[in-house]
């Protein structure tokens, strides 16, 4: 099995109720286990406007390939109401009812039209970084989180 670590985002309708049900959702997907969540982070939008995203991330397991788990994660942001994969180009950084994105895979890096592992941008969000750090502090340095310490972000209780 792969060590994957799973960004989960909403904005719409009860942003928290709706990256709690990811969760459960993400732990439920054929040949993949839910091992951690984090705590839920209330954040403003990054390079958007909208109201303020709810934010966690999860660690998993998974015997799926990193391809196989991305066509799951956008099944289960369909099923949540985000545009199909081929609109989301129209769409960027626009408010979410779900956004999951696979922040790291194993080891591995990739580059492709489909996927970027390790995520580009996870290294720049606090709303990334302080959910990842509680669940994995040895994947995130002191001098990243200080690096993204001007953003506004607040652990939900």
């Amino acid at each position: 099995m792969v060590v994957a670590y799973i960004a989960i985002g909403s904005n719409l309708g009860d942003p928290a109720h709706s990256v709690q049900l990811a969760m459960l959702a993400v732990g439920g997907i054929l040949q993949t286990k839910l091992v951690v969540a984090s705590s839920l982070y209330e954040s403003s939008p990054v390079d958007a406007s909208g109201d303020d995203y709810v934010n966690a991330v999860v660690k998993i397991e998974t015997n799926l390939n990193a391809y196989e788990l991305l066509a799951e994660l956008q099944r289960l942001e369909s099923q949540a109401g985000r545009a199909l994969p081929q609109d989301r180009v129209h769409v960027r950084n626009a408010p979410r009812t779900l956004d999951l994105d696979i922040l790291l895979y194993g080891d591995a890096q990739m580059s492709s039209p489909e996927l970027i592992v390790p995520h580009p941008r996870m290294w720049q969000r606090a709303f990334v970084l302080l959910p990842l750090s509680q669940i994995a502090p040895e994947l995130v340095s002191a001098e990243q989180l200080a690096a993204v310490s001007n953003q506004v972000i607040s652990r939900l209780s």
